[in-house]
């Protein structure tokens, strides 16, 4: 098997949050030992509820923020050797909400040629040039080039920002809620043109998204988040097919179905979500899990690794 494009090796991130006026800082782990490899021309969609740490670790794997404590890999070199000018060269992001990710005092033009601009590639003949040649890619009409945002549509805004991300050829997209933003009609648009890029360009994507069909949709592997850990990854199709974790099978369960006489699914997770400022002992999903017993509540499960596939559970759904 070759080698990763990108690989983390037990990355923490821990922020320091003000509890109150006499109660001083707290510590609050918003990653918590995550390792996860990506290979190239593959999708891994990042999944769990809101708070679990997903955007964190995309901020980090994208150099915006430094890691506690734990490694990055870009190609077996760790980024902290790597110039960021490299690094962003190399990894671009695609923004949950193209409302408030482009600049509202800049052109279109202007928006997808910043990446180059700021790298000093080319001239501004070149700039005009490749700037064209991504709107045809992405499906924007050359006329909007000189169009301020405020005068697209949503699906229009987002195909700007994905235009922006590839116009550097990046190795690796990072999707930040892609479509949450967007109207249904849209979202199968920008997904399909996902799709359609990844296999034109030999694109890596790291998918982030509380859409379970998207996931199923794009991914080709899917690592599931709780609180600041991945308590399953696995191949999507045995993600979908056969969940191992209590909380992936919640997860499923949850998923709107069109049949009206089936009405709301039922979780059985509850309403309340634990205080990651205060996470149970033990294995951090026993409040929330049927399966639960004393051991889970005070002894915190290793992550099993079985034929590729990993499960931080002592009792996982036996395949």
């Amino acid at each position: 098997m070759s080698e990763p494009i990108l690989k983390t090796h037990e990355v923490v991130k821990i922020y320091r949050v003000n509890a109150g006026a006499f109660r001083g800082k707290r510590v609050l782990k918003a990653v918590n030992g995550v390792s996860i490899k990506l290979e190239k021309g593959g999708v891994l969609g990042l999944v769990g509820e809101s708070g679990c740490g997903k955007s964190t670790m995309a901020r980090i794997i994208l150099g915006l923020e430094p890691p506690t404590s734990g490694e990055v890999w870009l190609d077996s070199h760790s980024v902290f050797d790597i110039s960021r000018r490299e690094v962003a060269r190399r990894i671009q992001p695609i923004f949950q909400d193209p409302y408030s990710s482009l600049n509202p005092r800049k052109s279109v033009g202007s928006i997808i040629s910043l990446p180059l601009r700021v790298h000093k590639i080319g001239n501004s003949a070149e700039w005009n040039r490749k700037v064209e040649g991504i709107m045809d890619v992405v499906g924007l009409p050359r006329q909007l080039k000189r169009n301020f945002p405020n005068q697209l549509s949503g699906g229009q805004r987002q195909r700007v920002a994905i235009a922006r991300a590839l116009i550097m050829q990046p190795d690796i997209v990072i999707c930040d809620e892609p479509t949450s933003a967007l109207d249904v009609s849209v979202q199968a648009q920008i997904l399909n043109l996902l799709i359609d890029l990844r296999n034109e360009f030999g694109l890596t994507y790291i998918l982030i998204s509380h859409d379970l069909a998207v996931v199923e949709h794009l991914a080709s592997r899917v690592a599931v988040m709780y609180l600041g850990r991945i308590v399953e990854e696995a191949a999507t199709k045995e993600i979908f097919q056969k969940p191992r974790h209590p909380y992936t099978q919640a997860l499923l369960t949850s998923v709107l179905t069109p049949e009206p006489r089936l009405g709301l699914p039922e979780t059985h997770l509850g309403v309340s979500y634990p205080n990651p400022l205060d996470p149970p002992p033990g294995c951090t999903f026993h409040p929330r899990c049927p399966k639960a017993t004393q051991r889970c509540k005070t002894v915190t499960p290793e992550p099993v690794i079985e034929s590729g596939r990993l499960v931080e559970c002592f009792f996982p759904e036996s395949i």
